[in-house]
């Protein structure tokens, strides 16, 4: 895949976007530029009732496209159409040096994932998810994994693991 992808996975409230976030500030220190692909629940809205773009998709807009000098939109209402696939959905992750991904679990790209407590489940994705190649964990030292096992707040190790992984050069 061009550009490359690493991924972010874990059960609900195990920290997935927090990690995300943490990973998108270490690699943009490092002069990385990251594009993200996260996949939301069946319904969600980036758009709010008042707002124009909100009106227009209201009134029958099948997209809008929203431009500023800083900042670029797209929103498609796609109905009863499928899901776009991950493929596609990956035509616009623009030009960056790595994309990080939250869930699409099951897709075939390298992914940390992430066991905290507090999650709904500490059960490891990683048997039935090949993809997993290391863990973030609160509790690094319980984890029975031949995989690496990162504690929770060792982002620049994450991150360094990952350049590694992907054979990402430096900026």
């Amino acid at each position: 895949m061009s550009p490359p992808v690493f991924g972010v996975a874990g059960w609900k409230n195990s920290g997935k976007t927090t990690l995300m976030a943490r990973l998108i500030t270490e690699f943009s220190v490092r002069g990385f530029v990251v594009s993200v692909v996260k996949h939301a629940h069946i319904k969600f809205d980036i758009d709010h009732e008042g707002r124009d773009s909100f009106k227009m998709r209201d009134a029958g807009a099948r997209q809008v496209a929203l431009s500023s000098p800083r900042r670029f939109a797209l929103m498609r209402e796609i109905g009863d159409a499928p899901e776009m696939t991950f493929a596609e959905i990956l035509t616009y992750a623009g030009e960056c040096d790595l994309v990080l991904v939250e869930g699409y679990k099951r897709e075939a790209f390298p992914k940390i994932e992430i066991r905290r407590d507090g999650s709904a489940s500490r059960e490891p994705l990683s048997a039935e998810c090949p993809q997993v190649v290391a863990i973030s964990s609160d509790h690094p030292g319980d984890e029975k994994e031949a995989l690496p096992v990162f504690y929770i707040d060792d982002i620049a190790g994450m991150v360094d693991f990952i350049v590694a992984t992907l054979g990402l050069k430096r900026p």
